[in-house]
């Protein structure tokens, strides 16, 4: 079993309105953090922390998506496939700084395709429309990619 699979099977776990917390995502988040209170905390890198602790793959124990920056192996989005791979992205517009900044808005996820040459990669990801999706996102907000799968 590769973690892409264990991840494909939260899809559609979502946040929950109101002052209730789904109590999924906040398990996801205290693996962490345990100050978390709820599920309206940025939960896209407890996501993939609580995926790689099933698998018991390394993980980068924060809820900081850029922190992934410094987990398993870099490799090239050219590379990238669907089960072992780690997607870092910058979070929004504007003129967000590069990976050799960890203290700054990223967004984390696990590859799921890309087409060559194609400005869009898809990613499995938690909190992409506070839930758990396969969303598009630019290719020009990527920071890096990085195998967990120890080889």
């Amino acid at each position: 079993m590769q973690l892409y699979d264990i991840a494909e099977r939260f899809v559609g776990i979502q946040e929950v309105d109101g002052t209730t917390a789904n109590p999924q995502i906040l398990a996801m988040l205290k693996l962490d953090a345990a100050w978390t209170e709820d599920d309206e905390t940025p939960w896209c890198s407890a996501f993939i922390n609580y995926c790689a602790w099933l698998m018991r793959l390394p993980r980068s124990k924060s809820l900081r998506a850029r922190s992934w920056l410094d987990v398993g192996t870099p490799i090239s989005i050219d590379v990238a496939e669907q089960g072992w791979d780690v997607v870092i992205l910058k979070r929004g517009g504007g003129d967000q700084p590069g990976p050799e900044v960890q203290k700054a808005p990223g967004h984390v996820g696990m590859f799921t395709s890309r087409e060559v040459d194609s400005p869009i990669i898809w990613i499995l990801g938690g909190n992409q429309g506070d839930a758990v999706s396969v969303k598009p996102f630019p290719a020009t907000r990527l920071l890096g990619v990085r195998r967990l799968k120890i080889v």
